[in-house]
């Protein structure tokens, strides 16, 4: 069964749909949203294009019945982050949302796993764990996945190579305290210290830590720009369910609750995890330096600090 369910039909849940309606590995789209007329008309136009689609999907609006045979459930609903306003902000308005919603879908009797980008992200990811009964590795957040896209882009564009070919991550917090992982990046198969050797630029590690603000700022420059971050969450929401549907254990940067490992117990938080059809697989706990150690402590303890 590749059925998937949307719960939202605002900017990120159309931005997902259109995205996932144009590739190939799912077989099903229910939309879900409280204002059932907006789901079915998303639904409607979205068919209108599937005779040049690369699938021959079902899409259709639903209600949470139809999550009981979901494989995979996104919820992209809650309030959205105003102009000047932080994720954490929004962590009391969206937390009843994210309680009600889950509340809904574990009464059709769901069983899969659910992949949630409402913000706070980190937070609501637990709040849906607690609140679903479900194992912890069928709660994925969408964490710092688009951070740590963005950041690639950025680093691909600076040196000057594909950012498939950049691997870099951000860790902690999709958020204000979030932290970049340099002492574990490279470029191709160059380690960051060696490609640095070589390029002998004086300015190099001062112009990444530029890069580095400018991806964690991202978000409020789109916002003030167009009012709504979309179409970059929703290509990740694609990259996350694509790894649970097609069973790829890929390794992605998503909010997952940690066990003991970076220190941390108890708290979602965005590391690099193994995804496979049944969610997080393993956490892959990176060799963090003392001053890595340190950011990623702090944004932990933002989290924890945050919940409601």
């Amino acid at each position: 069964m590749r059925k998937v369910v949307l719960v939202g039909c605002g900017s990120v849940g159309t931005a997902f749909a259109y995205n996932l309606v144009n590739q190939d590995f799912a077989t099903e789209l229910v939309l879900i949203d409280a204002n059932k007329e907006k789901a079915e008309g998303e639904a409607m136009d979205l068919m209108h294009g599937m005779a040049f689609a690369n699938t021959n999907m079902k899409v259709y609006a639903g209600d949470y019945s139809d999550c009981k045979d979901a494989r995979v459930v996104v919820i992209t609903a809650g309030a959205n982050q105003k102009p000047g306003e932080t994720r954490l902000q929004l962590v009391e308005r969206n937390t009843k949302i994210m309680q009600s919603i889950v509340q809904s879908i574990m009464k059709s009797g769901f069983d899969g796993c659910l992949v949630l980008a409402s913000n706070p992200v980190d937070v609501l990811s637990y709040v849906a764990y607690k609140e679903s009964g479900l194992p912890a590795s069928r709660v994925i957040g969408s964490g710092t996945t688009l951070d740590s896209a963005r950041f690639r882009v950025l680093l691909g564009e600076y040196f000057g190579v594909d950012p498939r070919n950049v691997h870099a991550t951000i860790i902690g917090e999709h958020g204000d305290s979030e932290l970049p992982v340099f002492s574990q990046m490279s470029i191709g198969v160059e380690t960051l210290d060696n490609l640095l050797e070589r390029r002998g630029n004086v300015s190099d590690r001062d112009n990444l830590r530029v890069i580095f603000e400018a991806v964690k700022n991202a978000a409020y420059e789109i916002i003030n720009r167009k009012g709504v971050t979309n179409f970059g969450i929703g290509t990740c929401l694609v990259r996350i369910t694509k790894a649970i549907l097609n069973n790829e254990h890929s390794i992605l940067p998503v909010s997952c609750l940690l066990k003991g490992e970076y220190g941390e117990e108890d708290v979602y938080a965005s590391v690099p995890a193994i995804v496979t059809r049944e969610g997080v697989r393993e956490v892959i706990e990176l060799k963090l330096n003392d001053e890595e150690k340190s950011l990623f402590k702090k944004s932990a303890e933002v989290l924890r600090k945050t919940r409601v």
